[in-house]
């Protein structure tokens, strides 16, 4: 059974984090929302496992306090 790897992974974090700013360049707040969605629906399904998934929600939530 998979678990979450949280620890860092990225070949090129600093490369991947200005392809993803660069992704949001031009658009409004909708629309960088839309691409957010669309990458963390994409990203999920690459994932594929749903314990997996749960625990990704699970840390993106830890320390957010609920509205």
């Amino acid at each position: 059974m998979p678990a979450l790897n949280d620890a860092p992974n990225l070949d090129s974090p600093d490369e991947f984090y200005e392809s993803l700013i660069a992704a949001h360049q031009g658009l409004d707040e909708s629309q960088s929302a839309v691409v957010n969605a669309r990458l963390v629906l994409l990203l999920a399904n690459h994932i594929g496992d749903a314990r997996v998934l749960a625990e990704a929600i699970d840390a993106a939530r830890e320390g957010i306090a609920s509205r």
